[in-house]
């Protein structure tokens, strides 16, 4: 979805989507090459596209009426899966050594 999408699908300013996104890749949460691709959209002029990832970060950033029922579904689709069990990995990479941590 381009940046004027996702204004219109979360009912921000511009102003307000571009320091959204700016904070989840500050955070490290998301990495722009991965989630963002730039693409011509009419000659000479160039518009930035964000995938399913960024629009579901912003749902969970923005605070509006719109990001609340986006938030909504996609917890829906997560907890109410018929029949499929859901797999969960969570990481914890320790950067201090384990024998620093024990002594």
């Amino acid at each position: 979805m381009s940046k004027m999408d996702l204004v219109e699908l979360f009912g921000v300013t511009a102003p307000t989507l571009r320091a959204a996104i700016k904070a989840i890749y500050k955070s490290g949460t998301l990495c722009p090459a991965t989630t963002q691709r730039c693409d011509l959209a009419m000659p000479k002029s160039w518009t930035t596209f964000y995938n399913l990832e960024v629009v579901v970060a912003l749902a969970f950033r923005l605070n509006t009426y719109e990001a609340s029922r986006i938030r909504q579904k996609v917890l829906e689709g997560i907890c109410l899966r018929k029949g499929k069990g859901i797999g969960l990995l969570i990481s914890l990479e320790c950067e201090v050594p384990m024998n620093r941590v024990l002594s």
